[in-house]
Formats: C-alpha cells, structure tokens, sequence
C-alpha cells in the first residue's frame, strides 16, 4: 500500500486538521466528536442542513462546509457511518432557531444513526435520505437503491434554499423534489485500498471493469472487458435516462464525477461524449459540474448523474456558495 499517511488509524482526525488549517476561514473542526462546522454557525434564523458519512470520498462531505451549502458535515472512520453523537453535536452546534435537515445517503448504518440522532435531539430537525444509483436495488451496506452523485447537487439547492431563508417545511419539501428528480450510476476501472485494511476492496483484472460499482467499492450491474470512453458513458447514461424516465424537452444538470483516480482530460472527454448523447435524446443540458465532488479514495472510474430542473433548481444552483470545493458568485 502506497498513501501519503503517517498512522492509517488516526488518517481521518490527521485529515480534518490540514483541512482546518487550510480553511480557516470557512469552517472550524471539532474533534471529539469528529464534526465540521461552519465558521459563523449558528446562523440564527437559518435552518441547519447537516449530512455526513464514512470518510474516503472527498470532498464530500466536508468540502461542501460554508456559505451556501451545509451548516455541518459528520465525518465517519473511512467507509463507516458517523455515530448519533456526531450527529446530535452537529446540530446542537448549529442550531439557530430554525430546526436542522438531515440530508442522509441511502446506506443501514447512515439511516439508523442519523435518524437516531434526530429523535434524540431537543430542537426541531427532520431528515431526508436520498437513494439516486440506479444500478442495483439492493446493496451490501443498503436496503434499496444507494445514495451517490445526487447527494452533491441536493446539498448544493438544498443549501441555498435555507440561506435565502426558507423554513424547515420548504427545506423538505425542496429535498423531495430533487430526490425524485434525480438519478445516478457510475463504473470503476481499478479498486480502492482503505487505509487501515491495507489491501484493495476487490480485484479487477487489467481488462475488465465494473458497471455500476458503488463508492464503496460494492459490486455493481456486472462486469465486463474494458471498452471504449463512447462505450462506457453508453453504459451509464442509458439505464440513467430510462429509469426516471427522463425525455425530450428535459432541461437538466449533468454532473461528471471522478472516483478519485480518473484525471480531468478523461473526465472532459466522457463529459463531452454525454453531453452529445443527451442532445441527441433531445434533453437540453442547462446546468453542469465536472470533477472530483463525491469519490472512493484512489479508485479510477466515474460517474455520471442527471437531475431534471426547474427554474426554481436552476436559480437555487446559481446561487452565490463558499465552500472548500465549491465556490462561485462570491
């Protein structure tokens, strides 16, 4: 195993400080238990979007931390749920008299934690749990469909909504309809290797890849030999379009992503080649993100996720947002 790491027990706690000290300004980190904050919580008035998850997909969730977007983020050991203590700390935190959303993936230990935490906790909070994959319905670490890419675009809308003020209702109310509106599927070339297991999740043999691989590293659809960029992006964005079903005269957002391996002049080339094939669909792409927003540590693969807007989204997406990954408008 070959990673920039000192100890890989503490890798996550040895994280969050360079990632304190490199964002001073945006968020502050807490350390027992593990939770980062923004820098002028509370907000009073404001109501809290907090989410979280297992560590080993930067910058999600952390990265999203700041103006626009989320109040807290609870970042687990690598691939394994916050506790309900992150949770309840995250919330106490940033409560500023206007309740707190949740903003849960779709995997057991997430839901269970987080809506533990909600019960437990004394100010108002309710919880949404996105499930956008539509590569398989069941999951090693789920019951139904997995939460992925449509995660970064709901806490993005979602965020902005409570920063121009909107109460807990229309939070969640806004939340539903992007989760219904949204779906996802990705495709991994190579594993990963979590830092305290020290061995790669799963074998992939040098022609072959996985479709429909879960950022985890659970299997997907099926495995098959290494094609074409044409082909690949073929293979994700079909069963995408024909599960919502998305259709002619759709506007939507079309958001590339990297496993964490996959550099941008790959990442350019299949965002290009999804583009032409949903306008040959007639689907009009208004709004977009390409990168590395929702990852699996080191593996190489990409994702690719579509959200059909509204012009209440699109105002919603191009608002003004300040945080470690995302900045624009400020």
């Amino acid at each position: 195993m070959k990673k920039i790491i000192n100890d890989p027990e503490t890798v996550v706690q040895d994280a969050l400080r360079g990632m304190q000290a490199a964002h001073p300004d945006l968020l502050s980190v807490h350390y027992d238990p593990a939770v980062v904050v923004r820098a002028d919580a509370p907000v009073q008035g404001k109501v809290a979007i907090i989410s979280g998850g297992g560590s080993g997909h930067e910058p999600l969730h952390g990265g999203f931390v700041g103006r626009g977007m989320l109040d807290a983020a609870c970042p687990g050991a690598v691939f394994t749920s916050p506790t309900p203590d992150q949770v309840l700390d995250a919330v106490s935190r940033c409560d500023g008299g206007a309740g707190a959303l949740l903003i849960v993936k779709n995997y057991t230990g997430d839901v269970l934690n987080f809506e533990t935490a909600g019960e437990l906790a004394e100010s108002e909070v309710r919880s949404v749990v996105i499930d956008d994959d539509v590569a398989v319905k069941d999951s090693l670490y789920t019951a139904g469909r997995r939460g992925v890419g449509g995660t970064v675009l709901l806490e993005k809308i979602v965020g902005a909504a409570a920063e121009r003020g909107d109460d807990l209702a229309a939070c969640v109310a806004l939340s539903e309809r992007v989760i219904a509106s949204v779906r996802s599927m990705g495709l991994a070339l190579t594993s990963c290797t979590v830092p305290h297991v020290g061995s790669p999740s799963f074998e992939l043999a040098d022609d072959e890849m996985e479709i429909g691989i879960g950022i985890h590293g659970e299997p997907g659809r099926q495995r098959v030999p290494v094609g074409t960029a044409s082909e690949m992006v073929s293979a994700l964005l079909t069963p995408i379009v024909e599960d919502l079903p998305f259709e002619a005269g759709d506007r939507v957002l079309l958001f590339t992503n990297s496993m964490g391996g996959t550099p941008l002049i790959e990442l350019y080339l299949a965002h290009g080649i999804a583009e032409q094939l949903l306008a040959d669909r007639g689907i009009t792409v208004e709004r977009r993100l390409v990168g590395p927003y929702i990852t699996s540590l080191e593996m190489q693969g990409m994702s690719l996720t579509l959200l059909r807007l509204d012009d209440e989204m699109i105002e919603l997406w191009d608002a003004p947002v300040h945080t470690p990954a995302l900045r624009w408008g400020v």
